[in-house]
């Protein structure tokens, strides 16, 4: 990522995040809609707890850009944890349009095809992070055949 696009995330963060639980809100609601499949991995999550989390991760994210690779660890574990929860690898595109949407609506007219792009491959390198360390995780987990 460019420098220019650490900011643009930096600047359209502090604008999205200021919502708070209301953006989170509008990303459940349209994740559910985009794909409905992963309303059942949601179940039981007390979802006012899962919106704080998802603003605390993306927060994380935001504050770390310029150290991404202190994140790896952790962003493995999360996505170990997630394949627990029955997150599967097809299931991260539709959080990725649903993340691009929510910033889409949060930030009108200051969402721009740059801050787009910029937000697009962010979410691309940790989302490649989490599904790989899941992946790992369900092949170690499979039984060996011959």
């Amino acid at each position: 990522m460019t420098p220019e696009q650490k900011q643009l995330i930096r600047d359209t963060w502090s604008a999205v995040g200021a919502m708070g639980d209301t953006a989170a809100a509008l990303f459940y609601d349209r994740l559910f809609e985009i794909d409905p499949t992963v309303r059942p991995l949601f179940a039981g999550a007390d979802m006012t707890a899962q919106r704080g989390k998802l603003l605390q991760a993306l927060a994380l994210v935001v504050a770390a850009l310029d150290r991404l690779d202190s994140m790896v660890p952790a962003l493995e574990e999360l996505g170990r944890r997630h394949l627990t929860y029955g997150v599967r690898k097809r299931h991260y595109r539709s959080v990725g349009a649903a993340l691009l949407w929510t910033f889409e609506r949060g930030l009108g007219d200051a969402w721009t095809q740059e801050a787009e792009e910029a937000w697009a491959q962010a979410y691309a390198i940790v989302s490649a992070i989490m599904a790989a360390a899941a992946e790992e995780a369900a092949t170690q987990d499979r039984p060996a055949t011959g």
